[in-house]
This record gives structure tokens, C-alpha cells and sequence, in this order.
């Protein structure tokens, strides 16, 4: 069996990869899949954060754009991902992995404060730790908390999961001739608005060194493939 390269990851999932087919909420079967996926990492031995996105339960932009006041919408959409944090963090415990939620808002009633030290902690002693309510402030993207825990905790990799094999040079569902990237830089990916995540996160990545790596989500065992060293999906790096 090959070992882990990676001592310590931060993967970013998408709350809209929990609907599963559906068209809200959580698909039960979806979130076991991603659970069992995250606990053959942590059978590795890799030290896995997570941050998980709150659009399958609320999506602040959109209810921004219909009125509603945005630092409002952006802070329910902060309690979203504390939702869904919660059911990842159940799923996991049930498969008896040791896992904690450290929520930047204060709501300690149901988790724990986001404290980085204590986060650190968690980690080394071989628990999963999800990181929730994004960064604690509106006009911020689950994308930008992924790339500032990552950083914070001194991650070897930050892994953006997604429903693609990678990063395109265009929509591959639209457009059947776009260019697949199988390693860019950061400046590329600024240059030529690919949408890999959005700018703060891809500066703030950038400016720490922070490798990226883009993949598909729904490609079982790819995620045990990547840390053990294989070339799965999309590399972002400084310097390409």
C-alpha cells in the first residue's frame, strides 16, 4: 500500500455536492459516500480539515440580488455551512472518527469556537476537524475560508472537490473544445478568469504558497489516489 505524501490537507466541498440528484438539503447516501471518502484519509493517517459551502440550504448572493440586505443573507448563509458541518461531523462519528466543528461565529451551544491553536491540536491528535460559518464575515466565500484555514493551519495541500475532472480553459458541459489544464500557476489562473475559486481565495493562496489541487469529487477512490502521490485532477501552484 503507498503512503500518504501529505501530512496534512484541507479539502473544500461544495454544500450543492450534498444534494446528491436533488435539488435541496442533504442526500443522506451523498453524505455517507463523502464521509467514508474522508475517513480512508484519515485511515492514512492524514490530518483532514474540511470546509463544506451552505448552498444546498441557503445561497446569500441570491437572496442579495432580490433585496434582501446582504450582510443579512451572508451571515445565514454563514449558519448554513454550520448546518451542514454538524451532519458531516454526525456521519463521521458513526463511522468512529473522531471529528470536531469550529465555527467562526460564536454558537458554542453546538460546536466550538474557531480557535487555530486548538484546531492545530485537534489535528495532531488524528481528529477531523470541519471548519464552519466561513470567516466569520459577510462578502467573504466559503472558497476564501478553505484558502485562509488552509494557511492558517500550515497545510500541505488545499483540495477544492468539485463535479469536474479539473480545471478547463471553459465550461466542458458548454463548450466540448475546452482545454484541459493539467497544472497552471496562480497568475494564469487570474489572467484568464478560469473561476478556479474566487480572486481573494486565489491571491491569499498565491501569496503563502499554498498549492491547489482541483479534482472530482464524484470519482470514488480518486481522493485516496491524490494524497498517495498520483496526478489526479487540476495542480495551481506560483509558479507554473
Amino acid at each position: 500500500m503507498a503512503a500518504s505524501v501529505y501530512r496534512r490537507i484541507l479539502l473544500k466541498l461544495s454544500g450543492e455536492a450534498l444534494m446528491g440528484s436533488g435539488s435541496y438539503g442533504i442526500d443522506p447516501d451523498v453524505l455517507q459516500r463523502f464521509a467514508q471518502e474522508v475517513a480512508g484519509l484519515a485511515a492514512e493517517g492524514v490530518q483532514v480539515a474540511l470546509v463544506i459551502g451552505g448552498g444546498n440550504l441557503f445561497r446569500g448572493g441570491i437572496m442579495a440580488a432580490k433585496g434582501m440586505d446582504r450582510v443579512t443573507a451572508d451571515q445565514m448563509g454563514m449558519l448554513a455551512t454550520v448546518m451542514n458541518a454538524l451532519a458531516m461531523q454526525d456521519a463521521l462519528e458513526r463511522m468512529g472518527v473522531a471529528a470536531r466543528v469550529m465555527s467562526a461565529l460564536k454558537i458554542n451551544q453546538v460546536c466550538e469556537d474557531f480557535i487555530r491553536r486548538r484546531a492545530i491540536r485537534h489535528l495532531d491528535k488524528g481528529r477531523v476537524v470541519i471548519f464552519a460559518a466561513g470567516t466569520g464575515n459577510p462578502f467573504f466565500t466559503t472558497d476564501s475560508a478553505a484558502s485562509l484555514r488552509a494557511v492558517e493551519i500550515g497545510a500541505d495541500l488545499l483540495i477544492k472537490a468539485t463535479k469536474v475532472d479539473g480545471i478547463y480553459s471553459a465550461d466542458p458541459v458548454t463548450d466540448p473544445s475546452a482545454t484541459f489544464y493539467r497544472r497552471i500557476s496562480y497568475d494564469q489562473a487570474l489572467r484568464e478568469d478560469l473561476k478556479v475559486m474566487d480572486t481573494t481565495a486565489i491571491v491569499l493562496c498565491r501569496e503563502h504558497g499554498m498549492p491547489l489541487r482541483v479534482m472530482n469529487i464524484n470519482e470514488t477512490g480518486a481522493l485516496l489516489r491524490l494524497i498517495r502521490g498520483e496526478d489526479v485532477g487540476s495542480l495551481v501552484v506560483s509558479e507554473n
